[in-house]
């Protein structure tokens, strides 16, 4: 019995070594980390990093609203300890190593080391920006810059700085709305302002500008742009700057123009402090705590960290103020309130996506494949790893398994380019067999319509089963053809002829239905809108009916009112059938949308204009024709009705929110009742 219990126990330990070789191990922390999938939606990964330890003092001396922080070439850690009037330099043991500036700073805010170090400290209260040498020396100091181009009003309120390669500083003044200040160390003079940001204009803005007056408008806190509220910059010297607010350019990468060179989807709407780290990846830290890793490009890789609910957990924030990164990719968080510093360290499963990243940046597409394929056999849902294999692949001109890993990466611009040389390849091995099979079906086609001329079996067939059924139902839908020849009369036709039935109507909308379901869930892969796998056919149709009839019932309604001559049996045929041109295009838009690329969508664009434009144009001569209405009158009835479908979705928004809320009264005393019932 022993002798078992031991062979059970050794195979557990082989299994469980064995295991840990194939199978990443998540890391037991307070925090979750995500990535970001194809269509922006966050999903959970493992841990990315992980707290090494932790600094709340350098020696004897402790931290007070720390609100910068930058590690030196050397490792040291400098730190802007605000409530303490000083900048404090240590190492990551906690050991001290010098108090910088203790009798010249006030409030030192922003603190960055150049090239050729020296530490720049942005004081607040002092407006200035100091200069000190790596030992604590002070080796200049810059003020208000004295320039008609400053402007003399404009306040000097530095927060934060960096400086590039030829000395130049940039600034940021709390509540400069012109841009970045620019000036030159070595001479002292004002460049100019770097890249301001922009206004953002909202509908409200115009109806505020519209209807308020000069005084009112200068006293619109969001009529000025926002300012940035931190930067950095890179060995390259490009500027990155972070600022907060909703609807602006949050992260910005500015090139040596100022323009803004990446677009970003994912990020957090109160961004603290940005660093670049050696893979050129941006790190951004957020008020809340959450940091955030970006590729070059402005991909998201990973996020986490989080708020700290109180119970002092590792790896959580107060607040973030400023973040940096060491030469060996290792995070330092400062949290302002927590009075300490957090050193993270990429896990195993965090180099492996930097080892596929470098090689794939360095042009070794080759090898980049394996760690991709590694990163997506330990999370198969990591998008960003098919992205990067789909990339490698497409550089190899291995154009069909570009195409799979950018399908899963739900990649669109990737997946068309290789589609695009698929389908040349495929084009050039049978063109000839195309202009075959085309000179086959005009031989043919001109044969049977020689053939029919002379004979005659279809016309007489159709004769035949005409005097022998009634086919109304079959009348009434092949007449939807005459709303493409002619219009005028078909509509008359309708009002007059009885050439349609409600019937015929209420089939070609379950058509209209399917259309659009086929265009929504199955168009080409880069032209549909909704995720990949997802299906709601039922929700569809309620609200594709519900829509439809609103229409309906309201233009009934509103012609009704306005001496109109239709009854609702013709405007509801007349405004099915004057759907004719999507009956017949769009079919054909749908099955050339899954051959098409995004060199050829202008053709899409322009067969989707086209019917569009022709729908409405028969909508319109439906509601003329069928009331014999003046084109005066038709434009008013048309009014009417948008206003009445917007009066009918306001009655049906109450309405909801009413049946909810009653609902949600009955739900609360049932189980008040129930509680109450349990509890004696």
């Amino acid at each position: 019995m022993i002798k078992k219990m031991k062979t059970i126990a050794l195979l557990i330990c082989l299994s469980i070594f064995f295991f840990a070789e194939l199978t990443p191990v998540s890391a037991n922390t307070a925090y979750k980390t995500y990535t970001e999938d194809g269509y922006g939606n966050y999903v959970e990964t493992q841990t990315a990093y992980t707290v090494s330890h932790t600094i709340v003092k350098f020696g004897d001396e402790l931290f007070r609203q720390g609100s910068d922080l930058k590690i030196g070439k050397d490792g040291l850690i400098y730190v802007s300890d605000t409530g303490n009037q000083r900048i404090i330099v240590g190492n990551r043991n906690g050991e001290l190593v010098r108090i910088i500036g203790e009798d010249v700073l006030t409030k030192p805010n922003g603190i960055f080391i150049s090239e050729d170090d020296k530490l720049y400290v942005a004081d607040e209260v002092e407006a200035k920006v100091f200069v000190f040498s790596l030992e604590g020396e002070l080796l200049a100091e810059f003020g208000k810059p004295d320039s008609i181009l400053f402007g003399k009003a404009t306040t000097f309120v530095p927060e934060k700085v960096v400086v590039d390669r030829r000395d130049n500083l940039y600034i940021i003044s709390r509540g400069n709305s012109n841009g970045i200040i620019q000036i030159n160390a070595n001479t002292g003079e004002f460049i100019g302002y770097f890249s301001p940001n922009r206004t953002v204009v909202t509908p409200l803005t115009i109806f505020r500008k519209a209807i308020f007056t000069d005084e009112q408008l200068s006293r619109m806190i969001n009529m000025v742009p926002p300012t940035a509220s931190n930067l950095n910059i890179d060995q390259k010297g490009l500027v990155y700057t972070v600022t907060q607010g909703e609807r602006i350019e949050t992260i910005k990468k500015l090139n040596m123009a100022g323009q803004n060179i990446i677009d970003m989807n994912a990020y957090d709407p109160f961004p603290a402090s940005i660093d670049i780290g050696s893979l050129d990846n941006i790190f951004v830290a957020s008020e809340n705590g959450f940091i955030y890793e970006y590729t070059s490009e402005g991909n998201l890789l990973f996020v986490f960290g989080g708020r700290d609910n109180g119970r002092q957990r590792v790896g959580l924030f107060n607040k973030i103020s400023a973040l940096a990164l060491d030469q060996h990719d290792q995070i330092y968080a400062l949290d302002p309130e927590k009075n300490e510093i957090q050193i993270f360290q990429p896990t195993e499963f965090a180099n492996l996506v930097h080892e596929a990243l470098t090689l794939y940046q360095n042009g070794d597409y080759a090898a980049s494949k394996g760690p991709w394929e590694e990163v997506i056999r330990l999370n198969s849902l990591f998008d960003f790893a098919n992205l990067g294999l789909g990339q490698a692949y497409f550089k190899e001109e291995s154009y069909e398994d570009a195409l799979a890993s950018f399908r899963l990466a739900k990649y669109k611009s990737g997946y068309s380019d290789s589609f695009w040389e698929l389908r040349n390849k495929w084009m050039r091995e049978n063109i000839i067999n195309i202009l075959y099979l085309v000179i086959i079906f005009v031989i043919l086609k001109k044969v049977v319509s020689r053939f029919e001329r002379k004979h005659q079996y279809w016309y007489r067939f159709k004769k035949k089963m005409d005097e022998r059924y009634n086919l109304k139902l079959l009348k009434d839908l092949v007449f939807l053809k005459n709303f493409i020849r002619h219009p005028i009369d078909s509509f008359y036709s309708i009002k007059h002829e009885n050439k349609t039935s409600v019937l015929s109507a209420t089939i070609y909308m379950f058509v209209f239905f399917i259309l659009y379901v086929l265009e929504k869930y199955y168009s080409g892969f880069i032209f549909r809108t909704v995720e990949e796998g997802e299906f709601a056919i039922v929700s569809d149709f309620f609200v594709f009916t519900g829509i439809l009839l609103l229409v309906i019932v309201s233009n009934y309604l509103v012609s009704t009112i306005n001496d109109g001559e239709g009854k609702f049996k013709h405007i509801y045929c007349g405004f099915i059938y004057s759907f004719a041109p999507y009956f017949i295009i769009k079919p054909f838009v749908i099955v050339i949308s899954n051959v098409l690329t995004f060199n050829e969508v202008y053709l899409l664009q322009f067969a989707n204009f086209f019917t569009h434009a022709w729908v409405a144009i028969l909508l319109i001569v439906m509601i003329k024709e069928i009331n014999d209405y003046s084109m005066r009158e038709t434009f008013k009835v048309i009014f009417l009705t948008l206003f009445t479908i917007l009066i009918g979705v306001l009655l049906i928004f109450i309405i909801y929110v009413l049946i909810t809320q009653m609902l949600s009264f009955f739900v609360s005393i049932f189980n008040e009742g129930v509680y109450r019932v349990e509890n004696g």
